[in-house]
């Protein structure tokens, strides 16, 4: 029976265009991982938004001197517009300012206040007396107190991954006007996470999915204590409180974006016309569903979420996996929108086509530690194993039928040893590439796929076919018989990585409808002999490998959208 598949991804802040590093471990993630399942069969929804809350929203718009909504209603469109170009298939690319987020984040919280989780406290924050406003989350910054960080935020570090008061910064600063802040008191409404300690642990402990990093970070964080912590913030711009009392506070962003995973599937289901639908993915017990993020978002995931879920009452389902990616860097820098640190998505678009950008990224996925990019690890995994290797070994195989065969696929003879080794690793292969994606190790899974292409090339290189079309034509055919079946199934296996390279390849093997459309099964059926194929061109081309000259590629492609922005 085919399963129920909630595929998820770290809502964005859009006070920038999200760079690389933000598309890998959540975007880019999920929808590689939403593809193979609806390829099994399975009823899968994917689900995502632009986070348009939050301080790190109202920054920018100060520094821009516009409002933030006039900010977010036009990045929201451009970053919809850009994952639509990155060939990302959401079902509902939503946003925070959406009425259905809105009413449910305010229902969910009055629920988890009734069954008192939620309390409200006088408390010490931050104040700046030269902008009269107080500092919650990212208008402050200072050191860590716990890792000395130089640049650690009110709300989180990034290089321990700490979550912060503003109060706990050491020498802490105003991000608008640099000045030192002062203390005041003011009131707000906290989640007591330590009454959620134990069911938190046990669905830590019992949960199989959760991969080491995440499952032992988390734990860890609750050993510390959990401690209460503020959902109500000193901002205008934001979803309001819905505390009595509340008048002018806003909900905190995290609190805030993590339950539109539940309101955006609401959402999806209304819109489709079944209203209910959305609760076979959140109470279903059978259902999965999925989380990509990056590691400095664990603890919102498999704390805070959890924690919303558990005291709401309501039986939701708990988040079945949660994968975080390390960081991807940039010349031995974290990449950061903030920082101005990286590549970002609209100009990689500009450089090379989606599918190249789509292959590397997901082909280096830091999985296990932080890459590097570098200019030079991206020519060598296009050259070598895009166009060299993928590329080249199904161009060999269908220019040969097209011109050899009259585009026929030619009928085999008697299979030896060689032949039938060839189709059984297209099983196992396939096989492999499957658990691989389940068990969210996608880089893998990209090395099986190009793995699979090198058979076919060793197989070919081996047999030599076009040596034998003179003295043994049949066995010629056999041999490309043979490798025709593994261009089939890199049709298949490669639709959740390059959809575009897979589509055009679908096409060229003149088959039915579309390859996303198609079954991840269907890599295992093989083309039959006769079958007519179209006359095929190269999936890939090389690309230039010298660093200087891509650099200027790049400053050039930066100068040239500049100009097109202030137009």
């Amino acid at each position: 029976m085919p399963e129920k598949v909630l595929v998820t991804s770290a809502w964005p802040y859009i006070n920038v265009t999200p760079h690389l590093g933000n598309l890998v471990g959540s975007i880019l993630s999920a929808d590689v991982t939403a593809r193979y399942y609806r390829l099994r069969g399975d009823d899968t929804m994917l689900v995502s938004g632009s986070d348009t809350h939050g301080t790190p929203i109202e920054v920018e718009a100060i520094k821009q001197g516009i409002t933030p909504k006039a900010l977010t209603d036009h990045n929201h469109a451009r970053v919809a517009d850009l994952f639509r170009r990155w060939d990302t298939s959401f079902d509902n690319y939503t946003s925070t300012e959406s009425p259905v987020h809105k009413e449910f984040v305010q229902k969910t919280l009055l629920e988890i206040q009734k069954n008192g989780y939620i309390f409200e406290q006088e408390s010490q924050m931050l104040y700046c007396e030269h902008d009269q406003r107080f500092l919650p989350d990212r208008f402050v910054e200072g050191k860590c107190p716990y890792c000395g960080c130089e640049k650690a935020r009110g709300d989180q570090c990034d290089l321990c991954g700490r979550l912060l008061e503003p109060t706990t910064l050491v020498e802490p600063y105003c991000v608008i006007c640099k000045n030192k802040p002062t203390v005041k008191t003011t009131r707000h409404w906290y989640i007591d996470l330590s009454k959620l300690s134990e069911p938190l642990t046990e669905y830590l402990n019992t949960n199989q999915q959760l991969p080491a990093n995440v499952k032992n970070f988390s734990l860890n964080w609750i050993r510390e204590g959990l401690k209460p912590r503020a959902v109500t913030r000193d901002v205008e711009w934001g979803i309001p409180a819905p505390f009595k009392g509340a008048e002018g506070k806003t909900i905190y962003v995290w609190v805030d974006a993590v339950l539109g995973y539940v309101s955006a599937t609401i959402e999806q289901c209304q819109r489709i016309g079944q209203p209910d639908k959305w609760k076979e993915f959140w109470f279903n017990k059978q259902a999965k569903t999925l989380y990509f993020v990056g590691k400095d978002n664990i603890p919102f995931h498999t704390i805070i979420l959890p924690a919303l879920l558990l005291a709401s009452g309501q039986d939701y389902n708990l988040p079945w996996n949660v994968s975080a990616t390390e960081f991807l860097q940039f010349r031995g820098q974290k990449a950061s929108k903030s920082q101005r640190v990286g590549i970002w998505i609209d100009e990689a678009l500009e450089m090379f086509p989606v599918d190249y950008w789509r292959f590397f990224l997901i082909a280096t996925r830091p999985e296990s530690k932080d890459f590097n990019f570098t200019w030079a690890a991206f020519a060598d995994k296009i050259n070598a194993d895009l166009n060299d290797t993928y590329g080249n070994f199904i161009h060999r195989t269908l220019s040969f039928i097209n011109s050899k065969f009259d585009a026929e696929i030619p009928a085999p003879t008697k299979l030896d040893k060689d032949d039938e080794a060839v189709l059984q690793a297209i099983k196992e292969k396939v096989e492999i590439a499957a658990k691989e994606i389940e068990s969210s190790w996608l880089q893998s899974a990209a090395t099986t796929l190009i793995s699979l292409s090198r058979v076919g090339n060793q197989y070919l290189n081996t047999k030599e076919p076009w040596n034998l079309m003179k003295t043994d034509k049949e066995k010629a055919g056999t041999i490309f018989y043979v490798t025709t079946q593994v261009v089939k199934a890199l049709a298949i296996v490669s639709s959740p990585f390059m959809p575009g390279t897979a589509e055009q390849l679908w096409q060229t093997l003149n088959l039915p409808g579309k390859a996303s459309e198609s079954r991840w099964s269907e890599a295992l059926i093989p083309l039959e002999a006769g079958h007519k194929i179209t006359k095929p061109t190269p999936l890939f081309h090389k690309i230039e490998a010298d660093e200087a000259k891509l650099d200027e590629q790049l400053a050039c492609t930066r100068a040239k959208m500049g100009m097109q922005l202030k137009q």
